[in-house]
C-alpha cells in the first residue's frame, strides 16, 4: 500500500507556511504538517491567524500545489485551559486533517478533560486533536496516550519515532493499539542511545531517516499501512538549501517506507 507522505514544519522551522508548500511541492512530497501557533515559548509565531494574508497565501500555494495539509501543531494544554479556536479555525480554513495537542499539564485527570474538550472542539470544524507522548512532558508513555485519547470520544493519538524509542515502546505495544485510534507517523532517525538533553535531542538533534539506528522499518510494520508518514527531522546547517535538504528528506523517507 502505498503512503502518504508529507514535510512536517519542524524540519524547516525557518521556512514560513506557504513557502514551506511550495518546498514540499518541488520536493515531491503530497502534503505538509504546518506551524500556526507555537509550540514553546522562545518560538517566533507565524503570522497565519484567521483572515490573514499569510493564511490566504499559504491556501493559494496549497491550491496552485495540490498539496495537502495533514496536521497543525500546536495546541499546548496546561493547567490553564487555552483559547485553542484561532488555532482551529485556521486548521479548518487549511483542510487540515489533525491539529497536535502538546502536553504540559501534570495532573492527567484534568489533561484529560482538557483533551477531550479540544477533540470534541475539533470535531465540530472538522478537524482531529491528537495527543502525543513525549518522555519529557507530562504525557510519557503510549499507554496514557490511549487512555486519554480513547476517553476523549474522537481524539488520536500521534506516533513519532524518537519518542517511541525514548519513551521504551515495544514493537509489541504498538501492534495492540486500536489502528482507529492511530492518525500518522511522524519519521526520523537517530542514535540507538539518547542525549542528555532529551529537548535539545527532538528539536534539533533527529537525523533523517535511515542515517541513524532506530529500528524504522519494524516501527512501520507494526502499524496500519494506510497511516500518512511525515519526516520531522530539522535541518541544523549544511551545504544543503532548504529545497536541496526537503528532497533528501523525501529520497531518504521513500528508501525506508519502500522496503
Amino acid at each position: 500500500m502505498t503512503r502518504e507522505t508529507g514535510l512536517e514544519h519542524l524540519t524547516l522551522l525557518h521556512v514560513s507556511p506557504p513557502d514551506l508548500v511550495t518546498i514540499a511541492a518541488e520536493a515531491g512530497f503530497g502534503a505538509v504538517g504546518l506551524r500556526v501557533s507555537p509550540a514553546t515559548d522562545d518560538e517566533r509565531p507565524w503570522p497565519v491567524t484567521p483572515g490573514s494574508p499569510m493564511l490566504a497565501e499559504t491556501l493559494r500555494r496549497c491550491a496552485d500545489t495540490g498539496i495537502a495539509v495533514l496536521d497543525v501543531e500546536a495546541v499546548r494544554l496546561g493547567p490553564r485551559a487555552p483559547d485553542y479556536a484561532p488555532v482551529l479555525e485556521v486548521a479548518a480554513a487549511l483542510g487540515a486533517r489533525h491539529v497536535n495537542a502538546i502536553c504540559d499539564d501534570p495532573d492527567l485527570g484534568r489533561l484529560s478533560d482538557q483533551f477531550a474538550a479540544l477533540a470534541e472542539a475539533a470535531r465540530q470544524y472538522g478537524v482531529r486533536a491528537v495527543i502525543e507522548f513525549m518522555a519529557y512532558r507530562s504525557v510519557r508513555t503510549l499507554e496514557d496516550a490511549v487512555d486519554i485519547a480513547s476517553r476523549s470520544g474522537s481524539g488520536g493519538v500521534l506516533v513519532d519515532a524518537l519518542h517511541v524509542q525514548r519513551c521504551g515502546v515495544s514493537i509489541p505495544a504498538l501492534r495492540s493499539v486500536d489502528p482507529a485510534l492511530l492518525s500518522y507517523v511522524q519519521l526520523c532517525d537517530a542514535p540507538l542511545a539518547g542525549q542528555t538533553d532529551e529537548v535539545r535531542e527532538a528539536r534539533y538533534g533527529r537525523l533523517l531517516p535511515g542515517d541513524g539506528g532506530l529500528p524504522l522499518h519494524d516501527l512501520l510494520d507494526a502499524l496500519p499501512g494506510g497511516l500518512p508518514v511525515a519526516v520531522e527531522a530539522p535541518r541544523t546547517g549544511g551545504d544543503d538549501g532548504d529545497l536541496a535538504f526537503a528532497a533528501r528528506a523525501r529520497r531518504a523517507v521513500d528508501s525506508v517506507v519502500s522496503r
